[in-house]
C-alpha cells in the first residue's frame, strides 16, 4: 500500500492522488463546518491510503459524514464498500447509478470495454468463479440514492449536478460560491484518449475515455452543461485539479 499524495485544491477541498501512471485516480476530502465527506474511493485496495490521507487532514478519530460517488466504476467505487463498513457511514450515488452497485454485467449499462473484453472473459469462467467475482464487487449493502432535490449529504453548501454519459448516472458536485466542481470522469485534465497520451500521462483538457464511456454524445452534452456553470476550478477523477477557461470547456464540448 502506497500513501496517496494530498494536495490542497481550494478552501476545505483536498485531492488525494492514488496510484501511478494510467491507473492513477483521484479522490477528494471535502470539509464543511465540523464535518467532512469523501468523494470517490479509488480502486479496491486503496482504503488504507485513503484513511491515512484523511487522518492527516481531519485527524485520526473523525470519520466522514458520508461517502459520495461521482459514478460506479472500479477506479472510483472500488474501496467504497470497505471504507463504508469500516467507518459505518452511507455511500451515495445517483439513482440511475445504483443498479451498478451489484457489480454485475448489465447490457443496458455497458460500454465498449465491457462488450469487447470484460463480458467475453466472464462468460468463459466457471459459474462459481464468476459469482465470486461479482460478489466481491457488490456494494448494494452500503449504497443508496442521492436526494432527488440536488442536495449533497454532509455538504450543505454543495449541489449535485447531473453529468451522465460516461455512465448513466454520473454526477458532478458544485460549490456555487467559488464555482469549484468535482467532476469525476465527465471532464479530465490528462489525455486518456490517445495511446501516447495515456502512456506519457500528457496533461490536457479531455473528455472521458471513449472505451469506458456508456454514451459518448450524452457525455459531450454533459461537458457543455458543465461549461454553462462557468467553473473556476475543475477537480477531476484523473489528472490534476486546475483552473479552467470557459472557452476551452466549450471547445471540448463542441469538438471532443
Amino acid at each position: 500500500m502506497t500513501a496517496g499524495k494530498v494536495t490542497h485544491v481550494a478552501e476545505d477541498v483536498f485531492a488525494v492522488r492514488l496510484g501511478r501512471g494510467p491507473l492513477a485516480s483521484n479522490v477528494y476530502l471535502v470539509g464543511s463546518g465540523e464535518d467532512w465527506v469523501l468523494v470517490d474511493t479509488g480502486w479496491a485496495g486503496n482504503h488504507m491510503a485513503i484513511r491515512e490521507a484523511a487522518a492527516s487532514v481531519f485527524g485520526p478519530t473523525k470519520p466522514p459524514a458520508a461517502i459520495l460517488l461521482t459514478h460506479i466504476h472500479p477506479d472510483h467505487s472500488g474501496s467504497a464498500g470497505e471504507l463504508a463498513r469500516d467507518w459505518q457511514v452511507p455511500v451515495f450515488a445517483h439513482a440511475d447509478e445504483v443498479p451498478m452497485a451489484a457489480g454485475k454485467y448489465l447490457p443496458e449499462y455497458s460500454m465498449p470495454l465491457d462488450r469487447w473484453i470484460v463480458d467475453p472473459i466472464l462468460r468463459l469462467l466457471p459459474a462459481g468463479t464468476r459469482a465470486r467475482i461479482e460478489a466481491g464487487n457488490d456494494i448494494t449493502d452500503v449504497v443508496q440514492a442521492l436526494p432527488a432535490n440536488g442536495e449533497v449529504p454532509g455538504l450543505p453548501d454543495w449541489h449535485v449536478v447531473p453529468a451522465p454519459g460516461h455512465t448513466p448516472g454520473h454526477v458532478a458536485y458544485l460549490r456555487r460560491r467559488d464555482r469549484v466542481v468535482i467532476c469525476g470522469d465527465a471532464v479530465l485534465t490528462v489525455d486518456v484518449n490517445s495511446v501516447i497520451g495515456v502512456l506519457a500521462g500528457r496533461e490536457r483538457l479531455c473528455g472521458p475515455p471513449w472505451y469506458t464511456t456508456w454514451d459518448r454524445q450524452t457525455a459531450r452534452e454533459s461537458i457543455a452543461a458543465l461549461a454553462a456553470l462557468h467553473p473556476r476550478i475543475l477537480a477531476p477523477g484523473h489528472g490534476p485539479a486546475r483552473g479552467v477557461e470557459n472557452a476551452a470547456l466549450q471547445a471540448l464540448a463542441r469538438d471532443g
